[in-house]
């Protein structure tokens, strides 16, 4: 038996389908894919004896400098949420708590993966190129866990690798914009008392895309290699069973001859949401997630009602 916290350093990506089509043959499979929400808890990171090779040099903080600036970073801005009512860093702290909450629950999610991950499997660049495979002890498998009453093997694997090919090339050009973006924030710096703010934000946006879009390519070079096996989750059934929300009456617009959608068009009838707010404990709990992750749901799920309205 395997305990929660170790269950937490394991290597998996769950995949947690949020909506499907009810009709998925209706439409073409494009226009299928932008209504079938998934979210995925990403538990993909450098192994501990690689972290710890990381930090043996004296001069190096534990786990190397980016650790040490995302720790570091992290602290500060809970001191900020910590800060007196009226304080002007309490203030930043919700608007920017309000920023999170607009960020596509994509780009959040791939904060899962290890900056560091990449080059250390195989000695992989962000393409796996250069690789020595001659070590089956030193091959990374990653288990993509999905619920086998939703999803089939090929299905969360096709449509990770979708997700993928998606948000790599957005991520890039949001990496680019915001640091181009950024010398530009400058003359905010003749402000007194105050930080810089549009400086810190566009530099924050920059990394955040920067850390998405390497996810998205080392995720890639692991599909590429075969280093993520699909493999079904009875626990996870059972949890969609359980709490799965009431069906709501069907009306597809492919079956309406005086609707003027054509059958690559669907509408908010067409939609299923499958993931609810009330199934959130039971996965934190079943798969022994940080608390953090409940918030990444719940921001997923809303987020997803959301896109499923105004598909209509």
């Amino acid at each position: 038996m395997v305990s929660p916290k170790n269950l937490r350093s394991v290597q998996r990506i769950i995949s947690f389908p949020i909506t499907r089509l009810r009709n998925p043959s209706s439409v073409l499979h494009d226009s299928g894919h932008k209504n079938a929400l998934t979210f995925y808890q990403f538990q993909v990171h450098l192994p501990k004896s690689k972290l710890e090779d990381a930090s043996q040099s004296s001069w190096k903080p534990k786990g190397g400098w980016i650790y040490w600036a995302q720790s570091k970073a992290s602290s500060t801005w809970a001191g900020f949420g910590q800060a007196p009512e009226g304080n002007w860093k309490l203030k930043v702290f919700r608007m920017g708590e309000r920023l999170v909450d607009r960020l596509d629950y994509e780009e959040l999610a791939l904060k899962g993966v290890d900056p560091a991950m990449g080059p250390t499997i195989f000695h992989l660049d962000a393409r796996g190129k250069g690789t020595d495979e001659t070590d089956e002890k030193q091959k990374v498998m990653i288990r993509l866990l999905y619920p086998p009453s939703i999803q089939s093997a090929e299905s969360s694997l096709a449509q990770l690798r979708q997700l993928i090919r998606t948000r790599e090339p957005r991520h890039k050009k949001g990496f680019l914009t915001w640091m181009i973006i950024a010398p530009f924030t400058a003359p905010f710096m003749i402000i007194p008392i105050i930080p810089n703010l549009p400086f810190f934000f566009c530099v924050w946006r920059s990394w955040s895309h920067y850390r998405a879009y390497r996810a998205s390519q080392y995720l890639a070079a692991l599909i590429e290699h075969g280093h993520v096996t699909s493999a079904p989750s009875p626990g996870l059934d059972a949890i969609y069973e359980k709490y799965a929300p009431k069906p709501a009456p069907f009306t597809s617009s492919s079956q309406n001859p005086t609707s003027s959608h054509n059958s690559s068009q669907s509408t908010i009838e067409d939609v299923e949401m499958l993931l609810t707010r009330e199934a959130v404990p039971a996965i934190i709990s079943t798969f022994s997630l940080e608390e953090s992750a409940a918030s990444d749901m719940y921001r997923a799920i809303e987020q997803a009602q959301v896109r499923t309205k105004s598909s209509k």
